[in-house]
This record gives C-alpha cells, structure tokens and sequence, in this order.
C-alpha cells in the first residue's frame, strides 16, 4: 500500500514557475514508478510525466515536454515536478501518481495510487 501527498500548486502567470512535489508512504517506495497527472475543468485526467523506479528513465508528454521536468528522490520518498515557462493551458489540478510495475507509462489505467491533487492555474 502506498500513499501520497503532495504539496506545492497555486496562481501563476504565464510564463512563470511552480514546483509540486510529492511525499510517498511505505518501505519498498523505490520499486514504484511514480508520475504526474492532470485534469482541467470539463476535460479527462491526462498524462503529463512520469519516472521509473530507478530514475533513470523519464517520459513526458508532448505539450510539455522541454519546459517541466520530473524527478524523484527515493532516499526521502519523494518526486517532483518542476514546471517552466507555464501556459494558462497548464491550468488543472495536478495528481501524483504511483505505478506498482516500476516503468514508465503514461495511461490512466496504468496507475495503482494517487495523490489528493493540486491545483495550478495560470493567468494569461
């Protein structure tokens, strides 16, 4: 059993920054991949990035892909987002994610725990 809480979000204007960041529970924390989701008013939960187990292997989504970047730290149970040059597009709640197989994935159905969200809003 893993959960998560995260912190961090809130108002931003465009081209701004935001870092969110995720504390996780439980002792085998490094064998699950962890990942951020997120979903804007009216729209489905979408990908945005997520790491291995390892931390060696990132995958990120198109739309951001070059201005946020993930990243875990598996001695403090802990993975981040760091999000650049934001867009009022990014404007969502944001959720942390766990993945019990340890890979990479980006597939609302591939995730095992979540976070109780975030909300970022960019003002244009």
């Amino acid at each position: 059993q893993v959960q998560l809480v995260q912190s961090g979000g809130g108002l931003v204007q465009a081209g701004g920054s935001l870092r969110l960041s995720c504390a996780a529970s439980g002792r085998t924390f490094s064998v699950y991949a962890l990942g951020w989701f997120r979903q804007a008013p009216g729209k489905e939960r979408e990908f945005v990035a997520t790491i291995n187990g390892g931390g060696d292997s990132t995958f990120y989504a198109d739309s951001v892909k070059g201005r946020f970047t993930i990243s875990r730290d598996n001695a403090k149970n802990a993975v981040y987002l760091q999000m650049n040059n934001l867009r009022p597009e990014d404007t969502a709640l944001y959720y942390c994610a766990a993945g019990q197989h340890g890979r990479t994935w980006s597939s609302v159905d591939g995730t095992d725990y979540w976070g109780n969200g975030a909300l970022v809003t960019v003002s244009s």
